[in-house]
């Protein structure tokens, strides 16, 4: 999955760079257009897959604030 990741992230960055150069120099919508569909790519593959990677195997009750868990906090700040 962490090659995935990097393999994404890196075909990323080069249509990044692709589309600045090709703005910069040949043809300005075409530019637009891939710099665009790179930043659509990082937000909806790149994004997802790396918080799949981060989250799997853990408890999602782990980082919520329940009831319990506030009133816990609020007799741990009393003593």
């Amino acid at each position: 999955m962490k090659t995935l990741i990097k393999i994404v992230f890196f075909i990323i960055l080069a249509a990044f760079i692709t589309g600045f150069g090709i703005r910069e120099f040949e043809d300005e919508k075409l530019g637009e257009l891939i710099i665009g569909l790179s930043v659509l790519a990082s937000s909806f593959i790149l994004m997802p897959l790396f918080l799949y990677h981060r989250w799997k195997g853990k408890k999602l009750e782990d980082y919520t604030l329940t009831k319990e868990r506030m009133d816990k906090m609020r007799n741990n700040d009393q003593l």
